[in-house]
């Protein structure tokens, strides 16, 4: 069941309130029995949280192997 958020239009009292989908919006405010009126909500989105969430977690690991150069300027070694 999800939870509701709504807003009174007199008061401006802010609130939430768990009910199935199939009931019928609230319209009376609990604190001052005004006109109130259900927000949009985000809704339930995932949360993703540890590893393996993230494009960094399976990017190629960026230690590549070191080529063994002797000698960087080209000139050999006598």
């Amino acid at each position: 069941m999800p939870t509701y958020d709504y807003k009174c239009l007199d008061c401006g009292y802010t609130f939430e309130h768990f009910q199935r989908i199939s009931e019928e919006h609230l319209t009376i405010c609990p604190k001052c029995k005004g006109h109130i009126k259900r927000l949009i909500g985000a809704g339930s989105i995932p949360i993703f949280k540890g590893s393996g969430f993230y494009q960094t977690d399976y990017k190629k690991s960026a230690n590549k192997p070191i080529e063994n150069k002797s000698d960087t300027t080209g000139k050999e070694k006598k």
